[in-house]
Order: C-alpha cells, then structure tokens, then sequence
C-alpha cells in the first residue's frame, strides 16, 4: 500500500520537472529576432537636368549629379535585440549651387552656366544608430534611432522611437513612430547680398568695384540677415495593417509634421517686377533672398493594398494625399507589378504618378512684389505634376550559397529609373543593393 501511495508523488514530481526542463528548453530555444549579422550595401547615383533653378530665382541650370554610398549592418545582441548603424555618404555637383557666388570662378557669370569656384560640389555625412527589442512572443516591438547629419551649412541631430503591436494571430498590425529633429543653419547668401548685409561696404565692395554694373548702375537692395539660424521638425505618424484574405492586405498610414524656425533657403534668390534690373556679366543680381513663413504644418494620409495574383504575379498599389498650411495639396499615386521569373529572380516595374498645387507664396522669376511678406521661386514649392517609371530586378539566395568570405550573398537589387515634371526638371535613377548574411 505504501508503495502504491508513493506512486502517484514520483509521477507528479517527474511531471514537475518535465516542465521545468521544458521551459528551460523553450527559454534557450527561443527563436531570435535576427539569426545572423547582416550587412548591407547601398548605392544610387542620380542625375537631373532643367531650366528652373532656385538659387537663380527660378531661371538657369538645375544640372545636378550625385553619388550615394550607404552601408547598414544589423547585429543581433540576445533573440529579442538589434542593433543597427546606418552610414551614408552623399557627394554631389550641382550647376545650381555653384552659383551662389557665380563670379568665383574663371568664366563668365550666368545663371545658365556652372561656376567652377568652391560651392559648385559638396559632401554630405549621415549617421544612424537604431535599436529594438521584441517581446518573448514577438507581439510587441519597440525601438528608437539616433541620428546626426552634416552638410557644409548645415547640421541635424535627430532622435524617434517607434512602437508595434500584432494582434489576430499577427494578422493585425498597428505601429506608432514620432521623432524630432534640430538643425541648425549656417546661412550662406548670395554672393552680391553680402555686401548690403549689416556691416557689409555696399557699392564699395570688391565685387562692384572690380567689376561693371549694367542694367541699373543704382543697385541698392534692402537687404537684411535672418536673425533666426535654427529649425525644429516635429512628427508622429500611424500605421494600421490587416491582412485581409489569404491573399490580399491592405494597410492605412497617417502622418502629420510641425515645422518651426528658418524654413527659408538663405541662398535662392528672389527678383520683384517692381524694381530694375542690375546685372554683372550675364548674371542678374538678387533683389532678395527666398522668405518663407517661420512655422509649417503637414498632414499626409495614405493606404496600400497588396494581392498576391498567383504564382508568378504580385500586385502592390499605393496612394497618399498630402495637405500643408502653405497652401500645398497634392495626391500620389503607385503602382507596382512584381513578376517571380524564377525560385531567385523577380522582376518589378512600377509607375508612380504626383500632382501638386503651388504654395501661396510662389511666384516664378520676376512676378514677385516688393511690398510683399513672402516669396519663393523654387519649383519645387510650384505646382506641378510628374511621372516616374522604373524597371527593377532581384536575385534572392536565402541559402546564401555564394559565399566571400565568411559572407553569404542573401540578395541583389538593381533598379533604374526615369523622372519627369512637366515644368521641364528629368532624372536618372540608378540604384543597387547587395545584402550579405555573416556566418
């Protein structure tokens, strides 16, 4: 009898420990986040020419090239953490810029023609480091990004953080982000305002004086220094997804942004139909500089669907309406066709349409009055629409059979694209991706 009434504890007790053991087991097997390191890089090289230059008051070349090297590397620190830098290089020539001192160069002065003095190119730097963690059940997902950005006049630190939640079985997603981003100016005029601005010789400066004024020889701007160097962005935004059908999701994103501080460009130029013309070589010179509002607000609501057609067709469609305080209002519209050719390779055109209305405060080249408040002549605050058709492939390995050294070759990426606005602005887009998993 004794026998048969320690039975049932040695069962118990076994049972006990069979779960205990198999927590433990469950706890060190958890399946992580991120398995392997992974590294990433990306590159895209940009081109664009036009006729509406911003630095000119809305005339001249907007012939730009620019080459961006960026590499990501994601490291996983424990199953539910990552961690990731993110290290961008932007170096770029523009005709546009290097003419916010046109007659520092050897050749003549024109809004049309490139200056070859210091501001013709420059070298932009940009730094992010990110981190999340996951629940243990993968439910919940939260992480936050430092970032810092450099430019020759200017420099950004930003700080966001982000929130997940799945619900349904994951079929449910509802994500939160909000950041803030300090930048500070420093604020580099036109090459003829400096001299008319506070401290400045006027008529007396070398620029005048080593060189002859036609047009009105009586030039005189009222010119004055933004005493404001600083801008502010802030931003909070939602995203809510459903997968609707086995092959079907849709997601709906909303996003609003306040901007406060110098909004304005120190060195596009601006020129009044009420005030006469005064020009060195070929080149006009500034009645003002563009003067914008000190604060701006943003609202952008948008939605994806996404259906899986069959097995070779994909199709992903996208559309935003975008509203701002300025006066802008503009719509976006997507759509994309991945086609699988093969187990590794995909092909994906896309077209991607966007029309907008201009900002109260644009006015093309010399239709701009004195007595006004604000003004701008950059085509990018104009209204406008363009097209954009790209032509994509992919090349996925998730066995990462090609190896240099201890580095599996997960995925290639290459995409070209073409861009047009019908106020005469095109561009080439060429962009690659190489993602590599570390043993």
């Amino acid at each position: 009898m004794r026998k048969l009434i320690i039975f049932p504890f040695v069962l118990l007790s076994c049972s006990i420990v069979a779960q205990e053991v198999g927590q433990d087991t469950a706890t060190v097997y958890k399946k992580r986040v991120l398995e392997n390191t992974e590294m990433e890089f990306l590159g895209s090289y940009y081109s664009q020419t036009g006729n509406n230059a911003a630095v000119s008051g809305g005339i001249g070349s907007e012939e730009l090239t620019d080459i961006t090297p960026t590499y990501v590397v994601k490291i996983p620190l424990n199953e539910d953490d990552v961690l990731s830098i993110d290290v961008g290089v932007s170096a770029y020539t523009s005709a546009s810029s290097s003419n916010i001192d046109p007659f520092d160069g050897g050749s003549k002065a024109s809004p049309f023609q490139a200056s070859s003095g210091a501001s013709s190119g420059d070298t932009w730097i940009n730094l992010n480091a990110s981190y999340s963690h996951s629940s243990d059940d993968r439910n919940t997902i939260w992480g936050a990004t430092a970032s810092v950005a450099n430019e020759y006049d200017y420099t950004s630190f930003g700080l966001s953080g982000n929130l997940t939640k799945l619900f349904n079985e994951k079929n449910t997603e509802l994500s939160f982000k909000a950041s803030a981003y300090i930048d500070q100016w420093t604020t580099l005029y036109p090459r003829e305002l400096r001299a008319f601005a506070s401290g400045g010789r006027g008529l007396n400066d070398p620029l005048f004086t080593r060189n002859i004024l036609t047009g009105s020889e009586t030039y005189a701007p009222s010119f004055t220094s933004f005493s404001e160097k600083g801008r502010r962005s802030y931003s909070v935004g939602t995203v809510f997804s459903q997968i609707l059908s086995p092959k079907m999701q849709a997601s709906l994103a909303a996003d609003v942004v306040y901007q406060q501080g110098l909004l304005s460009t120190p060195f596009q130029r601006v020129y009044f139909s009420d005030v006469a013309d005064s020009f060195i070589e070929d080149f006009q010179l500034a009645d003002d500089v563009e003067r914008l509002p000190g604060t701006r607000f943003k609202i952008a609501l948008g939605g994806r669907l996404n259906w899986y057609l069959n097995e070779l067709f994909v199709l992903r469609t996208f559309y935003r309406y975008y509203k701002d305080d300025w006066g802008i209002n503009s719509h976006t519209a997507s759509v994309e066709l991945p086609v699988k050719l093969s187990n590794k390779f995909t092909l994906y055109p896309s077209y991607r349409y966007y029309q907008q209305s201009a900002a109260d405060y644009f006015a093309p080249y010399e239709q701009h009055l004195s007595t006004s408040e604000f003004y701008t002549s950059d085509y990018d605050l104009s209204g406008f629409s363009a097209n954009q058709y790209s032509l994509g492939v992919s090349y996925t390995d998730i066995f990462t059979k090609f190896k240099v050294r201890r580095l599996g070759l997960k995925s290639i990426d290459l995409k070209y694209s073409y861009y047009k606005r019908d106020s005469g602005l095109e561009a080439n887009i060429i962009s690659l991706g190489l993602k590599f998993i570390r043993d």
